[in-house]
């Protein structure tokens, strides 16, 4: 779906920088240019923003550790 229809900016691009490591509207603003127009897409891209950051969270919330026993700790 497209977010910003002013900068051609979609739902992936915004997932794209938040794997990345992007976290902040600011950034959003500054790197792909969402919000810099009309800004009538401002909300729903806060929203996806938002949906990314909470499902990057969970995933890392959801990970187990990886534990090495014996010899593999050595190698």
């Amino acid at each position: 779906m497209i977010v910003c229809v002013c900068n051609n900016i979609s739902e992936g691009k915004i997932h794209q920088a938040v794997d990345a490591g992007m976290t902040s509207m600011a950034e959003l603003r500054k790197q792909l240019g969402v919000g810099t127009c009309c800004g009538k897409c401002h909300t729903c891209a806060k929203n996806v923003l938002r949906e990314c950051l909470s499902n990057a969270n969970q995933t890392h919330q959801n990970a187990r550790p990886v534990i090495f026993h014996g010899s593999m700790a050595s190698a």
